[in-house]
């Protein structure tokens, strides 16, 4: 989808919003300033004995605010705003489709499975409160305790890191050690790192030599530049921030540990980083275009579109979003599907289901592998499942 141009009419309208409030803007402070003039003008003459006609200073006030046409100059410039405002509403129209529902077909979701999932959502989000009353309202509060419990630790440990506490972070990445480093995650260097570089900003230089000897050494083989790096700040002690390695300060620093934290908590509960319901939107939005035009070409099949099992076009999707391997049959050309799964022949070779039934007439002969000469049994064969 090409957005330039509607990034292009929206600057535009922009333009003409800050123009045509500039324009009104200036034309109350003229009226206030006429306005304003006047009234001195009476309350010196209040304050003399000078005599003066009050109606010929409102008739000047009068005339002079007719000459200039406040309101026909606001008229003119909220109708180009206006004109702006309805050539952008049709640029928009002309890009986006204003109802998405075309694309909705009728699924029978597990709504317990679904609830779970928009929950953990808020719980991974923080929104502890929201989670625990969305519960509630669908009658599932007894899995709130369950599912919220780890996201409770792990947002008590971010917390006290926007606080630049690190205990509870570093009491929890020492207790995992083991599991991280499987994972080969440096979630505990970097820890380390910036409770070495907060203890030399605000305490000695003697405490930081102490803390890197206790926490860092262990590293020095399979991070030697990051650690060489730390020792290299002992000699900025006081000046660290005007120093070569002043960006170990910066506040972006604790975010990104702060980040990788969230990132390896997740991972060492087996969920993803993103949640499932986080993915599946934006899953969603990527092929919505795509699905849009298709069912726009099978709007008058809707019998056909309701049964399908899946889509009969190929719709490509950013590879983070390929969770599993793709198997595409050699013979029949189709990809593997839960009706058709592949098939691990005897031989070590693979096809789709539907093709070795087809080759074996049903199971009931033994047939040629297609790249191999053994013959295949169709009842030794074994689904995979990718």
């Amino acid at each position: 989808m090409e957005l330039s141009s509607v990034k292009d009419a929206f600057d535009r309208v922009t333009k003409k919003q800050k123009l045509s409030s500039s324009k009104a803007q200036e034309m109350i402070d003229q009226v206030r300033q006429e306005i304003e003039s006047v009234l001195d003008t009476l309350q010196s003459v209040i304050n003399t004995d000078h005599m003066l006609d009050y109606k010929t200073v409102l008739n000047d006030l009068k005339a002079s605010l007719l000459k200039n046409a406040p309101l026909g100059q606001l008229e003119s410039t909220q109708k180009e705003l206006n004109v702006a405002l309805s050539k952008y509403g049709k640029h928009l129209d002309k890009y986006f489709n204003p109802d998405i529902s075309k694309a909705y077909r009728h699924t029978d979701f597990d709504i317990r499975t679904l609830s779970q999932i928009i929950a953990n959502h808020f719980y991974r989000q923080g929104l502890f409160d929201v989670g625990d009353h969305f519960l509630s309202a669908v009658g599932e509060s007894e899995s709130a305790a369950v599912m919220k419990s780890p996201f409770l630790e792990m947002y008590q440990i971010l917390q006290a890191m926007q606080n630049q506490n690190l205990e509870p972070a570093l009491n929890w990445a020492t207790t995992n050690s083991d599991k991280l480093a499987q994972s080969g995650s440096d979630i505990v260097l970097k820890l380390h790192s910036r409770q070495f570089i907060k203890i030399l900003q605000n305490g000695s230089r003697d405490d930081a030599l102490h803390y890197a000897r206790t926490h860092l050494t262990s590293f020095a083989s399979s991070h030697i530049a990051d650690v060489q790096k730390l020792m290299a700040c002992l000699l900025w002690q006081g000046k660290l921030e005007k120093s070569p390695y002043h960006e170990l300060t910066s506040q972006s620093n604790w975010d990104r540990c702060a980040e990788e934290l969230k990132r390896q908590f997740c991972n060492l509960l087996g969920q993803s980083y993103n949640s499932p319901l986080s993915v599946t939107v934006a899953a969603g939005i990527q092929v919505l275009p795509a699905l849009l035009k298709f069912m726009n070409v099978m709007a008058g099949k809707k019998q056909e579109r309701q049964s399908m099992n899946q889509l009969p076009v190929p719709i490509e999707m950013d590879k983070e979003f390929q969770f599993h391997s793709i198997f595409v049959c050699p013979v029949s050309k189709e990809q593997a599907n839960e009706d058709n799964p592949p098939m691990l022949m005897s031989c070590g070779h693979v096809l789709c289901k539907q093709s070795i039934l087809k080759m074996s007439k049903n199971s009931t002969k033994v047939f040629k592998c297609p790249y191999c000469p053994f013959d295949i049994d169709a009842a030794q064969c074994k689904q995979l499942y990718l």
